[in-house]
């Protein structure tokens, strides 16, 4: 949910009323209150209660460009994939590389998050690469090549000792597994990159050449990391000097749906009835992911929407009270 109170207040809700189930022969099948998975059935059948935590929220990546807060407890996430290793705990600094899977229509789209991703963020199911992932402790028979410290869990690399001895080999030692993580996002970018292995990004994962010259890395290097700062912190970015708005009255943010004057008319946004962005370029709308441009992706998501069965109301509008 885009909102806190709302979230903590339905989780809240529907732990209570999943646990009032324990122990009955039959259970209740009421969509305003739970929604029963089978992971979450076989929970019950095993008379397994659960409580509220309050340090399970936290921000997700739900579509691109769209960050929603998310109560992320495994008992009740039916497909918590790798995601408890890429941010076990909150405020976890990582960050990760998120293409889209196998057999998909669409275009090859690549985005870096910094935050837990839902899997159809990306189509055909979001693949994630770490530039971290972290491994539980085990308290009872430690090895030798754990790193030492208090923490419960071991922080390892993403990027492989072995790509990092061909990198330094290649262009020199002061290179960091930082620098190959980017050099690879930069790469994902690359429009003659894109172009020459279209038809294989649809079968098989990417695979990254490493480039012959040293300069050539650093580029694409530099490029990657430089994307990462615009795509992660996308929101404090500063605003286009051509764009003009109209109408901005912090009496009127508040918004419902924004939409084009007329489908061809892309180059003005109506906001709200208050609020008009206007002189939009058409570069703005060349960065697409997963097959839809990042202001397609706003204007979509960033609407009020109620679900229809269980009557939450999701309301982008209390995000933006709380950041």
């Amino acid at each position: 949910n885009y909102c806190k109170e709302k979230l903590v207040k339905n989780m809240t809700e529907f732990i209570t009323f999943y646990n009032s189930q324990i122990g009955k022969t039959e259970i209740v099948s009421n969509p305003t209150k739970i929604n029963w998975s089978r992971g979450l059935k076989k929970q019950w059948s095993n008379n397994i209660s659960h409580e509220y935590k309050a340090d399970r929220l936290l921000n997700s990546i739900y579509r691109p460009f769209c960050k929603q807060l998310l109560y992320f407890d495994k008992p009740f996430i039916e497909s918590p994939g790798l995601n408890p290793n890429l941010f076990p705990f909150e405020n976890v600094k990582n960050f990760v590389i998120t293409c889209h899977g196998l057999g998909g229509s669409k275009n090859h789209s690549t985005l870096i998050t910094k935050n837990i991703i839902d899997f159809n963020c990306m189509e055909a199911g979001s693949q994630c690469f770490p530039l971290h992932y972290y491994e539980e402790r085990d308290k009872q028979s430690p090895t030798i090549f754990d790193a030492t410290g208090d923490s419960e869990y071991i922080k390892r690399d993403g990027v492989s000792d072995f790509i990092l001895k061909r990198a330094r080999e290649n262009y020199g030692d002061r290179i960091t597994k930082e620098d190959i993580f980017y050099y690879v996002y930069g790469i994902l970018h690359s429009p003659h990159y894109r172009t020459t292995f279209a038809n294989d990004l649809k079968k098989v994962f990417p695979r990254i050449p490493l480039v012959e010259k040293e300069n050539d890395f650093w580029s694409f290097s530099k490029a990657g990391r430089d994307l990462a700062e615009l795509h992660i912190n996308y929101e404090s970015v500063a605003p286009s000097p051509d764009v003009t708005v109209t109408g901005d009255d912090s009496e009127f943010y508040t918004v419902e749906k924004m939409r084009f004057p007329k489908k061809d008319e892309q180059d003005t946004i109506i906001y709200n009835s208050h609020i008009t962005i206007s002189n939009i370029p058409d570069k703005a709308y060349e960065y697409v992911v997963n097959g839809k441009s990042a202001i397609a992706w706003i204007m979509e998501r960033y609407q009020v929407k109620t679900d229809k069965k269980s009557g939450i109301k999701n309301d982008p509008n209390d995000w933006a009270k709380e950041v």
